[in-house]
């Protein structure tokens, strides 16, 4: 601009004119903001952190540390930092019929649906390990994350009876057709609390979708990037990462608040768990997880 005001002898009104910009932008110049230089560091310290999240948990996370600064802003400078955005899957419309219902039945309120599901993990030395991950459809919330060598049906009610001594019995419990989930003694124990099972259709794994969702990012976020020396270490690290995605991650689906954000800290003396009784005995040496339930069990 400053050369064809100089070429032409023209004003500045008249040159805006001709190159057809307006004046405003003509003489806007940036600011550069005092704290840009910090909350730079701080969004690539939490990306480091969380490698799988994306710009908008990351505001999520700035936000309840007390930064006030929006989503448009971190997307810049998360971009302008050279950061990858995860991709987003695209979304599955297998649920609905074609007259508008739900194939499942949706979550009303806490304790009103829960979910479980066995997902694969290993040790460095390829021993394989199990997890059974228990949800609530409803609040998101991980109720349970139990890591052994084995687990069958027995297991599964141990556990269960754990969560249900703090948590309430649920009314319906959504699974696939594994045997540990259609064993007799589970039903028939989950019978006589009157909590229902809903049985998914064999070979589709998204009509279980709230426990698939988990199960993908409790892969992504966690299990692929450690590695487990024994099974001690696995049932360690995997209780921290429950307490922290249910006390610390923001969810997507819950405006970006934690599923559990107000979750009692431990006391000291029984490591980085929300409280002692809500998780008594998780890691013993004498594999007596579930010895508070024997109760529940008859």
């Amino acid at each position: 601009m400053e050369h064809v005001r100089e070429e032409y002898e023209v004003r500045e009104r008249r040159a805006c004119r001709v190159v057809r910009q307006w004046r405003g932008t003509q003489r806007y110049w940036p600011l550069r903001r005092t704290d840009e230089d910090e909350r730079t560091q701080a969004i690539l310290a939490l990306a480091a952190e969380y490698g799988r999240y994306g710009y908008r948990r990351i505001t999520a996370l700035l936000k309840s540390a007390g930064w006030t600064v929006g989503k448009d802003r971190v997307q810049r400078i998360w971009r302008r930092e050279g950061l990858k955005v995860p991709q987003r899957q695209r979304a599955r419309g297998r649920l609905w019929r074609g007259d508008g219902s739900c194939v499942r039945l949706r979550p009303e309120h806490a304790n009103h649906v829960w979910s479980y599901d066995f997902v694969q993990a290993m040790t460095h030395d390829g021993r394989a390990l199990r997890i059974l991950v228990v949800i609530d459809e409803y609040t998101r919330e991980c109720l349970a994350l139990r890591v052994e060598r084995r687990l069958g049906s027995l297991q599964g009610i141990e556990t269960l009876a754990d969560v249900m001594l703090v948590r309430g019995i649920p009314e319906h419990i959504r699974s696939d057709n594994g045997p540990e989930f259609i064993a007799g003694e589970l039903r028939k124990w989950l019978s006589k609390l009157g909590t229902k099972t809903l049985y998914i259709e064999p070979g589709s794994p998204w009509e279980n979708g709230y426990c698939e969702s988990f199960n993908g990012k409790l892969r992504d976020e966690f299990l692929n990037g450690e590695i487990f020396y024994s099974r001690k270490e696995a049932q360690i690290l995997t209780e921290r990462w429950r307490v922290e995605y249910n006390t610390k991650r923001p969810h997507s689906a819950l405006g970006y608040r934690p599923p559990a954000p107000q979750a009692i800290l431990a006391k000291p003396g029984h490591g980085d768990v929300e409280n002692a009784s809500r998780f008594p005995h998780l890691h013993t040496p004498d594999d007596d997880y579930g010895q508070l339930s024997k109760e529940a069990l008859h």
